[in-house]
């Protein structure tokens, strides 16, 4: 399911809104056989997959995604295209069933795509506290304002 500003992207785009991002953040269930094609899926478009700054290791099995799980890694997957997909089991404030119960669907290129709901993003954004998110929140705050109407609850 995406999530973090390109998901926002997915919710602007129909109100002529678009934010600055170089990369998708996937937010995927804690689920090792999941994670497994999640890699695989990577590996057949010949993205390179690393976590914590490294190669992810090879042979990408079971018990290395049941790893990866238990710790909660980020793994990035990179094109040479300069595609950036970072294939997250977190997303600070919630839990995966809980934004997957209230997701959306958008059709991008004839293909449905699962996104979190944009209070979601934000909330989740105001969360973390890092400065880039602080940054994209207030930067955007209007925009964001907008585009949540009476949805929005949260920061």
């Amino acid at each position: 399911m995406l999530i973090g500003v390109a998901g926002a992207n997915i919710h602007a785009y129909s109100a002529g809104m678009v934010f600055t991002t170089y990369d998708r953040d996937v937010f995927l269930p804690p689920d090792p056989e999941n994670l497994l094609l999640a890699w695989q899926a990577c590996d057949d478009c010949a993205l390179e997959l690393r976590s914590a700054g490294e190669p992810l290791d090879r042979p990408r099995g079971l018990g290395l995604a049941r790893s990866v799980v238990e710790f909660r890694a980020l793994t990035q997957a990179r094109g040479e295209d300069e595609l950036q997909v970072d294939l997250t089991l977190v997303m600070k404030g919630f839990g995966f069933d809980e934004v997957w119960r209230e997701r959306t669907f958008f059709t991008l290129e004839g293909v449905e795509v699962p996104v979190a709901r944009l209070l979601h993003i934000v909330t989740s954004k105001a969360a973390v506290g890092r400065l880039k998110d602080q940054l994209f929140l207030a930067t955007h705050d209007e925009a964001l304002r907008q585009l949540l109407g009476p949805e929005r609850k949260g920061p």
